[in-house]
């Protein structure tokens, strides 16, 4: 789907930033919304969408349990 989106949880990051969650959530919301940067009118729906996937993103990251890798 977005090929420039890369695994934040581990192994494959040992430790995924705030930084790279929001860049995933950028990521993934110009794939779904097509622009890759928004009208005037339309950035307030965008920049909320990212905020909004980045927070759900830190939260699943923060709750998964994978086994044999360290806590996040």
């Amino acid at each position: 789907m977005c090929r420039n989106i890369r695994t934040l949880r581990p192994p494959y990051a040992e430790a995924a930033t705030d930084e790279d969650v929001r860049a995933a959530a950028l990521q993934y919301v110009r794939k779904v919304s097509g622009f890759r940067a928004p009208a005037a009118h339309n950035q307030a729906a965008f920049d909320l969408a990212v905020e909004q996937i980045a927070e759900a993103t830190g939260t699943l990251l923060d709750t998964l349990q994978v086994r044999g890798a360290a806590s996040r």
